[in-house]
């Protein structure tokens, strides 16, 4: 679907995106793909270096981030015939990160953006059917610009609501501080069951999905499963499986092993 009036984007994966959960890095891949987007890739499994610096250690994270900024430098003046205006993440923590890397710089005039919010301005979008959704927006959220709950009722075409509060996992907080973690998960049970009852008439039920556009709140919102019944994933994810089909990742990685993947030795 390339053509010569198609976009091109550079998009970074992240590790939560990448490495815990790389569904989430792949449904992003396969959604660029299949709406004819030209999609560069950074080396795999580079971290931001904002947990890094959220732990403690600033020098670790600069390091990280300046070690980015010089490869994303070679990368936009090997790359210097595309025109790249797009920086596409799927991660919020990434994107707090990222914004700090002064990228504009790096490719003149791109901006960056969460995945949802590109796919949303590209007119994406499908019929949920029957699906019951609620959305948890997370504490690092990473769509700036439109509403959160707005942008994953658009894409999967039905008004969804959001599901208040953190879901107590917040990167390291559920390890190194599980008296506040129980505090804020109880709360967020509560809020779920809540939100359940209000879509289904019950506390507990296997037919409501919890979306999100977090890997650390997949994490975190998957410990709530037992208890309401509710399922959790990311809505690139949802979306790719609703638009492209349950065999979705096999045959996006089918394709692009066919003449899909140009390497560039920096």
């Amino acid at each position: 679907k390339i053509g010569d009036n198609s976009d091109a984007v550079f998009y970074f994966p992240g590790c939560g995106s990448e490495r815990l959960f790389s569904q989430i890095g792949l449904a992003t891949f396969a959604m660029l793909h299949h709406i004819g987007v030209q999609t560069v890739l950074p080396p795999g499994y580079l971290c931001c270096g904002y947990p890094q610096t959220a732990a403690g250690d600033a020098n670790k994270g600069e390091q990280i981030s300046v070690a980015n900024r010089v490869l994303f430098h070679r990368m936009a003046n090997t790359l210097n015939y595309l025109d790249i205006k797009t920086i596409v993440v799927s991660c919020g923590t990434c994107i707090d990160q990222l914004a700090k890397y002064q990228l504009d710089k790096i490719f003149p005039g791109a901006r960056l953006l969460d995945i949802h919010e590109y796919l949303m301005e590209k007119h994406v979008h499908t019929d949920a059917g029957n699906a019951q959704y609620l959305y948890h927006d997370p504490c690092h959220s990473p769509m700036k610009i439109y509403d959160p709950a707005k942008v994953a009722g658009n894409l999967l075409g039905k008004p969804i609501t959001s599901s208040k509060f953190c879901c107590g996992d917040a990167g390291t907080l559920s390890a190194s501080r599980p008296d506040i973690a129980n505090q804020l998960k109880f709360r967020k049970e509560n809020e779920i069951k809540k939100n359940i009852k209000t879509l289904t008439g019950k506390e507990k039920s296997r037919d409501v999905t919890m979306l999100t556009s977090c890997p650390a709140c997949i994490k975190g919102l998957a410990s709530y499963t037992k208890s309401t019944g509710i399922k959790t994933d990311y809505i690139v994810v949802e979306l790719a499986r609703k638009l492209l089909g349950k065999d979705w990742q096999s045959d996006f990685v089918s394709n692009v092993k066919h003449g899909g993947v140009e390497r560039i030795l920096l």
